[in-house]
């Protein structure tokens, strides 16, 4: 059975993924991942909860510990692990070849996944791997589909994980510079400030004697050599070198596979994976239901539904692209890789806090009102509905929901079963 992989960067997004069909989720240990900010699991309370959480639901948990150690970290790391190896989490997902070696020598019984951030592109490394002991793979997402199955028919005994959906990094599989460069912030230390996403200005620029680049007066007419400007840093302009190609620091598209949901799971994938932990809950839960249902109709030997590829378009994203899966793309799919959506677009308005009497109370996110076409998404199920009604928490009729901060009610749509609640979340379309 193919496993859903979701991202957890609070308890509340573990809560959303579980209830919308993820088998595990991963989570982040405090100091040694990959994204130590904005990280609830910082306090051991909140993870040990996590932890028992997913087991008593009779789902897994994995803990990331994929930092690249320089030796300060080295000299704690057993220590600080000892109480997070006693809560007992499903797997460790590490990197670093001598953190491993430090937890196969203390904690042999303790399952170990190699990172994405270790660069497996082969099914040789694979082997390597398996005869350390590990028990799963963390495929690189710079293979295409041919190559995973090559090394699924090379390896058919070590667990295979790939990355389906979520941000991409400029840099092979995460091994960025960039971010320590610009603002000394080391990505491989859990510290990225996703400095390739960031909006940039181009310069004409011209040499001075010096050999230095400064903003040309007047702009000349030459497209090389620019200089870029950030948006919150108008003083620091950097050189950028531009050919046909454009230039080499921007912002990747954002993966979307659930197009090669089918086919992975028939080559024996074991884990799919969505990335996200600093993402929110309506994300891990959109994306949860979107790639559960995938997965199922794949099992199941139900054609591929293209509608999951626009509910995905209703998340926010930097535009879509299937990465390094397949180079020429057929027909069918070529309206779905546009950097512009042109499907409806969704915003998050607001989250169910309780089901009674019919009608739901709605802690609000966004501004709604009246007449609004909305859809709530529930672990039961999705329904559109046009806003007809709408109260104040203590009763009073309301033509708007002015936005976050206030609680209003609205009636139970009668295709919502009441046990969605708690889960439930309102969006509004617009076109």
């Amino acid at each position: 059975m193919t496993e859903l992989l979701s991202p957890a960067g609070t308890l509340k997004s573990l809560r959303f993924a579980f209830a919308y069909g993820a088998d595990a989720v991963y989570v982040g240990q405090p100091r040694y991942s990959l994204r130590v900010r904005n990280n609830e699991f910082n306090r051991p309370q909140n993870l040990a909860a996590a932890i028992d959480e997913a087991h008593a639901l009779g789902r897994k948990i994995y803990v990331a510990s994929n930092v690249a150690p320089h030796n300060d970290k080295l000299r704690s790391y057993l220590r600080d692990m000892e109480p997070v190896v006693a809560m007992g989490p499903d797997a460790l997902i590490m990197s670093d070849p001598g953190l491993i070696l430090l937890v196969r020598e203390r904690w042999p019984d303790m399952p170990v996944h190699l990172s994405v951030q270790a660069n497996a592109v082969n099914w040789a490394t694979v082997k390597f791997w398996q005869r350390q002991g590990l028990t799963r793979v963390i495929l690189s997402r710079e293979l295409s589909l041919d190559e995973i199955e090559e090394i699924r028919m090379r390896c058919p005994e070590m667990e295979l994980e790939v990355f389906v959906h979520g941000a991409l990094c400029m840099a092979y599989s995460g091994r960025c510079l960039l971010s320590g460069y610009i603002n000394h912030r080391d990505a491989n230390q859990g510290a990225c400030t996703n400095a390739c996403r960031w909006e940039y200005n181009a310069h004409s620029a011209r040499e001075t004697e010096t050999g230095d680049l400064v903003v040309a007066q007047p702009p000349n007419t030459d497209p090389a050599p620019v200089l870029l400007q950030e948006k919150n840093r108008p003083e620091e302009l950097i050189p950028v070198y531009e050919d046909a190609h454009g230039t080499y620091i921007m912002n990747s598209r954002d993966l979307r596979a659930v197009q090669h949901v089918q086919r992975l799971v028939d080559m024996g994938v074991h884990s799919l994976k969505i990335e996200g932990r600093t993402k929110s809950h309506y994300y891990v839960a959109r994306t949860a239901q979107v790639y559960r249902r995938a997965i199922d109709d794949a099992i199941a030997g139900l054609p591929f539904d293209f509608s999951l590829m626009e509910d995905l378009e209703h998340l926010a994203n930097r535009g879509y692209t299937e990465g390094f899966y397949r180079r020429h793309l057929p027909g069918e799919f070529q309206n779905y890789e546009k950097g512009v959506s042109t499907n409806p677009r969704q915003q998050f308005v607001g989250e169910a806090l309780e089901v009674r009497d019919g009608w739901i109370t709605v802690a609000v996110k966004n501004r709604f009102e009246l007449g609004d076409e909305l859809e709530l998404i529930s672990p039961a199920g999705n329904y559109r509905f046009r806003l007809q009604q709408l109260q104040s928490h203590s009763g009073e009729s309301l033509i708007v929901a002015p936005g976050s901060g206030h609680q209003v009610r609205l009636p139970l749509p009668h295709a919502l079963p009441t046990s969605g609640s708690g889960f439930t979340l309102l969006m509004r379309h617009s076109a």
